[in-house]
């Protein structure tokens, strides 16, 4: 499969690149034949009964006979939190490119989409505790603030940080606005054997739904080596850039054992999501950004 960042270097600006993915993306939907998003750039929408009359553009109503409202910076219909895992495990499988560097970019893509629409975005970075909340606002001064801290964030890789997912989400929850939509980009890996990590983990999703917060968690792999375990058939040196524990195996004697308490694992969380309505997209960072965009607008339209 081609990797679709060939043609980006890996420190492009993120502006740029989110400008490009969302137009490029916005072109090919109106192109194609799939139907039901509705994606709104205009500095206008359909006037409805109870807007002011005093924001009904004429000029607009004189050429089509349809009454529209001028939308205003300060407008936004939706806040939405931007939680990224910044810990180690996230520089898999390479410095080249890696699990943070795509949910960095696909947080900034995003970003791009919501204040196209008028709606507003913060950001939430955490390892082993939360580094930085941010409000959510919909100006273009916060666009480029928090794309300056997800630039730093992107050249700044740090080996042995360990991960706290159930703490920052605890903390996110009580910290933003209520009512909030909250988009997770994190790989979700911890002890799969250790039930109060995971029974700490679904207390904090419990905890989002309970304030009231629509969730969707973007579980980011590198599918085919962390899921699917696709190695060739020989010795490996595996070191945890987390903790960083050092195994030397031979694929073939671990291979069947990690696909399958890997699949019970990811069963599991895919059933609380469930069971909390929460979102959980698999993404995989060899599959672009069009799964992202695609995820991220079936949910606006359900919570618009």
């Amino acid at each position: 499969m081609m990797n679709p960042y060939d043609n980006l270097q890996f420190n492009s600006n993120l502006e740029l690149l989110a400008k490009q993915v969302v137009e490029g993306f916005i072109t090919g939907l109106h192109k194609s034949p799939f139907h039901g998003f509705s994606v709104e750039f205009a500095e206008h929408r359909l006037y409805n009964n109870g807007d002011s009359v005093k924001n009904i553009d004429w000029k607009i109503y004189a050429k089509t006979g349809k009454l529209f409202s001028k939308r205003y910076e300060e407008e936004t219909n939706l806040r939405c939190q931007f939680v990224i895992d910044a810990s180690s495990s996230m520089y898999f499988p390479d410095q080249k490119y890696n699990k943070l560097a795509f949910a960095i970019q696909s947080t900034a893509v995003l970003i791009y989409l919501l204040r196209k629409q008028r709606d507003a975005f913060g950001l939430s970075l955490f390892t082993d505790q939360l580094n930085l909340n941010t409000a959510a606002k919909s100006t273009l001064t916060h666009q480029q603030f928090l794309f300056s801290h997800l630039e730093q964030l992107l050249h700044a890789p740090k080996l042995n940080i360990q991960t706290n997912l159930s703490a920052a989400l605890h903390q996110v929850a009580e910290l933003i606005h209520k009512r909030s939509l909250v988009i997770v980009f994190s790989d979700l890996l911890q002890n799969v054997h250790d039930e109060n990590q995971l029974a700490d983990l679904f207390s904090s999703l419990q905890h989002l739904k309970f304030n009231k917060h629509e969730v969707v968690i973007f579980s980011v792999s590198d599918k085919q080596k962390e899921v699917d375990f696709e190695f060739e058939n020989r010795p490996y040196h595996f070191i945890d850039l987390e903790s960083g524990m050092q195994l030397k195996t031979h694929t073939s004697k671990v291979a069947a054992t990690y696909v399958e308490h890997m699949k019970a694992y990811r069963q599991k969380i895919s059933l609380t999501c469930a069971q909390y309505q929460i979102d959980l997209v698999d993404a995989d960072i060899n599959a672009g950004f069009e799964q992202i965009l695609q995820a991220y607008l079936i949910k606006r339209q359900k919570v618009g």
